[in-house]
């Protein structure tokens, strides 16, 4: 396996850093080697949060260059457009169909762009847009978006079995939401 480059986008609570340990785990788990890095910004004040995932045979190097991403995954669309100059131009962004105002545009001091997708469908790579918040509600709970975004990136990744993902979700999400996370997972693998 070539190492397949991963950019993990969100806001601050969206459960980014989650979903980058999740991917993590499955791919060693899988037998994979991986590196991972992430930046938490202000992301507890809903800021940015950007987190790089590489999986490979081997891998050197935690960090994604600019340009090189395989896959954007993007819990935002704002986030995703923010990001985009990371993928490839063969690569793919998956984009959660959500929209959550930065500071700048709650504090007043900036607008909250309205061609967000129509910039993104303007891209050279392939933009797949998941109405992840509507697939986490049929899952049983609208904070599942992140496992939804992580069912569908499981697709990308043919070398990490469907029950490996599942084993790895169940030591990493409380019991009392376990159900919820894998029929989460389950929506976003059919979403692709």
């Amino acid at each position: 396996m070539k190492t397949f480059n991963i950019v993990i986008v969100g806001v601050g609570g969206q459960g980014v850093i989650l979903a980058s340990k999740i991917i993590s785990n499955a791919a060693m788990d899988a037998g994979l080697d991986v590196k991972q890095s992430e930046v938490h910004g202000m992301s507890q004040r809903g800021g940015s949060v950007i987190s790089h995932v590489r999986i490979g045979k081997k891998v050197y190097s935690p960090l994604v260059t600019e340009g090189e991403a395989d896959v954007i995954l993007a819990f935002e669309k704002l986030e995703a457009l923010r990001y985009s100059h990371w993928a490839k131009e063969d690569g793919k962004i998956i984009y959660a169909d959500t929209k959550i105002n930065p500071s700048t545009v709650v504090a007043g001091l900036a607008q909250y762009p309205d061609d967000v997708d129509k910039q993104l469908s303007n891209l050279k790579c392939q933009v797949i847009k998941i109405d992840a918040a509507k697939l986490a509600k049929e899952a049983g709970n609208v904070k599942a978006v992140n496992t939804v975004l992580v069912g569908a990136l499981s697709k990308m990744l043919p070398e990490i079995k469907e029950e490996t993902w599942k084993e790895v979700l169940k030591k990493s999400v409380p019991s009392k939401v376990l159900e919820v996370n894998l029929k989460a997972f389950d929506l976003g693998c059919g979403a692709i």
